[in-house]
């Protein structure tokens, strides 16, 4: 899968990306195109890339990074040009330019950062054979022309062509047949390195997207995670950062959350606005940042690698398929339930699961869901305001209504009973007190 096919998921990566400070549209295509990471190897690699580039952006200053910025908008995606040059093809003038711009660019940028001792860090190929071809008269300008320094013929032919005027359509197309030569010769000495031109292409997206990153732990307050080794991921502080900043904006602040959880099915309880959605989207989307090589939205992070992930949020639709919120949702689950039966490692995110069918029906399936999963060798989190039997399932519970305020911390508890609390908060939000007093006798004069 790549990163591309989980950008609309809900819980919010898109954001994460629209944030992210890419200086040219292909860097953002090499990114959307990368691959979700499953090896633990790989994801430590990646992250140590990144780890070089957030020192250097605490060490340098902006205005270098400005400058380095300014470059890297240089970056065009020349893909069918490097296709055309393996495939043995003459390039045109413009492709030949392309080319140059290129080598030309990736030559600044390694300057740039050698700098800063960074050259190595994401290796770009030498390019100086390249731009000696592209620029036999060393002005080391950024455009293309057949140039006289190509073919004395070619310079002889252009003198006459001034000097006569009259000649100039029989002299035009004895030139053109020269540029031709010149071009086939160009892409025939260019042929050889049309590895190192791809390279270097790779290589300058590689830095656009890691600088980006680095600059977005930077102003976000992300973390580096650690690799867990255990199946247990670990979180402290973790926040959402979207809901952190539409928080910000209305002059509150983000309750940051601790949580643990392992290969032991976990239920997370709580009444309707206590933020139990918010942890799963916050779970989901720590998950993808990590296994996509982002930094984590919490002050510190242990992750276990997993083979794919399932986020079944309760109120999804599926209009295209002309599926109900409970249809959808039946089909995304048992898609879970499916998934729990091969051999890998699968981390589960559900979302109050039934929350639009009766509350008998509704919490008889979420019990019966976590009996089933119980014993599979997954990490399933599941939120739910039913009072439900847990069985083997680790129970946490949103603390809820303190003094007036909510608490969004998570305690475990030894069942999974839910707080009655939705008379407290409909008042806090300042809802008809006529309603809620009506709803509160109702419930006193309840067997």
């Amino acid at each position: 899968m790549q990163l591309k096919n989980f950008i609309e998921s809900p819980c919010g990566l898109r954001y994460m990306l629209d944030q992210l400070d890419l200086q040219s549209g292909f860097a953002r295509r090499w990114l959307l195109d990368s691959s979700f990471m499953t090896r633990g190897e790989d994801i430590v690699g990646t992250y140590d890339v990144l780890h070089r580039f957030t020192e250097f952006v605490y060490q340098v200053e902006p205005l270098f990074i400005n400058t380095l910025n300014h470059k890297l908008c240089g970056l065009k995606d020349i893909r069918t040009t490097i296709k055309n040059l393996h495939g043995n093809s003459v390039l045109d003038d413009i492709e030949l330019f392309e080319v140059k711009h290129l080598a030309l660019l990736a030559t600044e940028v390694k300057a740039l950062l050698k700098q800063h001792g960074m050259d190595g860090v994401v290796e770009i190929p030498p390019m100086d054979e390249v731009i000696s071809i592209l620029d036999p008269d060393g002005m080391r300008i950024a455009t293309f022309y057949i140039y006289d320094s190509y073919s004395d013929q070619l310079k002889a032919l252009r003198i006459q062509m001034r000097q006569h005027p009259e000649q100039q359509e029989e002299l035009l197309l004895q030139a053109n047949k020269l540029e031709d030569g010149v071009r086939a010769d160009l892409s025939r000495k260019l042929h050889p390195f049309a590895v190192s031109i791809e390279n270097a292409q790779l290589a300058l997206a590689r830095i656009d997207v890691n600088l980006a990153k680095a600059l977005q732990m930077k102003q976000m307050g992300l973390t580096f995670p650690v690799l867990s080794n255990d199946g247990t991921t670990r979180y402290e502080a973790m926040f959402h950062p979207q809901v952190k900043e539409a928080l910000a904006q209305r002059g509150r602040e983000f309750q940051p959350v601790d949580i643990t959880f392992g290969e032991q099915p976990t239920l997370i309880t709580g009444a309707n606005m206590g933020g139990k959605t918010v942890v799963l989207k916050t779970l989901t989307l720590c998950q993808l940042l990590f296994q996509f090589g982002f930094g984590i939205p919490a002050a510190a992070a242990q992750i276990a690698v997993k083979d794919e992930i399932h986020f079944c949020i309760g109120d999804e639709q599926s209009v295209e398929k002309g599926l109900s919120s409970f249809a959808a949702e039946m089909k995304n689950i048992d898609a879970v339930i499916q998934a729990s039966r091969m051999e890998k490692k699968i981390l589960a995110l559900i979302d109050e699961p039934a929350r639009t069918t009766n509350p008998t029906e509704g919490a008889a399936l979420v019990t019966a869901l976590l009996q089933v999963l119980a014993d599979k060798d997954m990490s399933l989190v599941m939120t739910t305001h039913y009072d439900i039997e847990p069985g083997k399932a680790r129970c946490l519970r949103v603390k809820g209504f303190e003094n007036g305020e909510m608490n969004y911390q998570l305690v475990e508890v030894q069942d999974g009973e839910v707080p009655h609390e939705a008379l407290n908060i409909a008042e806090s939000l300042g809802i008809d007190s006529e309603w809620i007093n009506t709803a509160r006798n109702l419930l006193e004069t309840c067997p």
